[in-house]
């Protein structure tokens, strides 16, 4: 009993204890709390922080690329992007499956790389990507090709010889429409150098040429950059290349058609003089400045291909050099008595110098001339009777002041 009585009280102690030091902690408790709340919240701000700069050192850069990897029929009027999230770039290369490769340029902030030109059409292009401190990533895209196309065929002929009359004078084999974006791909420069500048005689010609002739010994270089450029809407060029020409020697001669008298100068000194026949009354021929465009040992002239009939068909006329496209030449002729050369103008409308059948007596005028001349050469006639030839006709653009001619620019 005595034990049980001892529990009990003990017990009871206990219970009184027990809610003595449950109000006690309970006491400490809104303190501890307090204290522990300030103290929780640094700790977890603290954590926080502690994450974020885990976060914020483990997070990767993330590369994109416009056009986006895997495309297959990609715009190629647009420039080549590649940005970086979360970092900046270190290097960006463009390379395309024709072994060209696209430059570019970062932003201040070297997120973003912009490509200076546009990639070309019908071409795989593989992006390689590297941002600091990850290894590098890989895109590939693949260029639509373009619909119609276009080409320019150019005169004179690569690494060709030419006199100092010769333009650059360029074809298209489709009109075009926007002469400016189809002029400013196209370039000419001289070394030595001189200002030129391009004449549009049509929708299908340009023409490009200094203030005055060539001087003698110049290279001039065309650079043709028309690849994907949209000369007609739909419409694109498909060159990208540069072409090397070179002027020789210096020869002008001036065809006097009231004396009846060609004169050759030779840089600048009398080389030779010949008598010469030009066209009659009814058959005036052109006046102005005319380049030679084409020359033949011999050549078959018939009247009915320049408007004039059966008035004659002659198969073998020496040493023809063109003068105009619509017919005009200076050549040789052995059909004409000597005597009128020098005394009368006969022809249909052509300069013509004595020669001989077959193209061979190296002692005539025909032949003389013929030999000492080459394309691009010039040929000045006047006192014909007849108005100056349009600088359209054949390649005499000269004829056009320099103001007239820079007017036909498109830039």
């Amino acid at each position: 009993m005595g034990v049980s009585h001892i529990s009990n009280r003990s017990d009871q102690a206990s219970r009184r204890w027990s809610r003595r030091g449950v109000l006690t902690v309970l006491g400490v408790v809104p303190a501890a709390v307090l204290t522990g709340c300030g103290g929780s919240a640094d700790a977890t701000e603290g954590a926080k922080s502690s994450a974020s700069a885990k976060v914020a050192t483990t997070t990767k850069p993330v590369v994109s690329v416009s056009p986006a990897d895997g495309t297959r029929r990609a715009a190629f009027g647009e420039p080549v992007e590649v940005s970086v999230t979360d970092g900046t770039l270190a290097s960006v290369k463009v390379t395309g499956n024709d072994g060209s490769t696209l430059a570019g340029t970062f932003n201040d902030a070297k997120t973003k790389w912009t490509s200076t030109r546009n990639p070309y059409s019908g071409t795989k292009y593989t992006v390689t990507a590297q941002a600091e401190g990850v290894d590098a990533e890989t895109a590939t895209f693949t260029t639509k090709s373009p619909g119609e196309t276009f080409v320019g065929y150019f005169t004179p002929e690569a690494d060709s010889t030419s006199g100092v009359g010769m333009p650059v004078s360029i074809d298209f084999t489709h009109a075009v429409s926007d002469r400016a974006a189809v002029e400013k791909a196209i370039t000419v420069t001289a070394d030595p150098a001189v200002e030129v500048v391009g004449h549009w005689f049509s929708d299908t010609r340009l023409d490009f040429r200094p203030r005055t002739y060539w001087a003698a010994g110049t290279t001039i270089t065309l650079g043709l950059r028309l690849k994907d450029v949209e000369g007609q809407n739909g419409v694109y060029g498909t060159q990208s290349k540069d072409v090397t020409f070179h002027i020789g020697r210096e020869q002008i001669s001036t065809v006097d058609l009231a004396a009846k008298e060609m004169v050759v100068k030779r840089d600048g000194a009398t080389h030779a003089t010949y008598p010469v026949s030009g066209g009659d009354a009814d058959h005036t021929t052109w006046s102005g400045i005319m380049v030679i465009s084409e020359r033949f040992k011999e050549t078959r002239m018939e009247s009915s291909t320049v408007g004039l009939g059966d008035e004659y068909d002659i198969s073998d006329v020496p040493h023809a050099q063109r003068l105009t496209t619509s017919g005009t030449f200076v050549h040789g002729n052995y059909w004409a008595s000597a005597s009128v050369f020098g005394s009368q103008n006969t022809s249909h409308g052509c300069v013509g110098l004595h020669d001989a059948k077959g193209a061979n007596d190296r002692s005539v005028p025909g032949y003389e001339f013929y030999e000492s001349s080459m394309l691009g050469d010039v040929v000045i006639v006047k006192n014909s009777g007849e108005q100056t030839v349009d600088p359209a006709n054949g390649l005499n653009g000269w004829n056009l002041s320099w103001e007239d001619w820079k007017a036909g620019s498109a830039l």
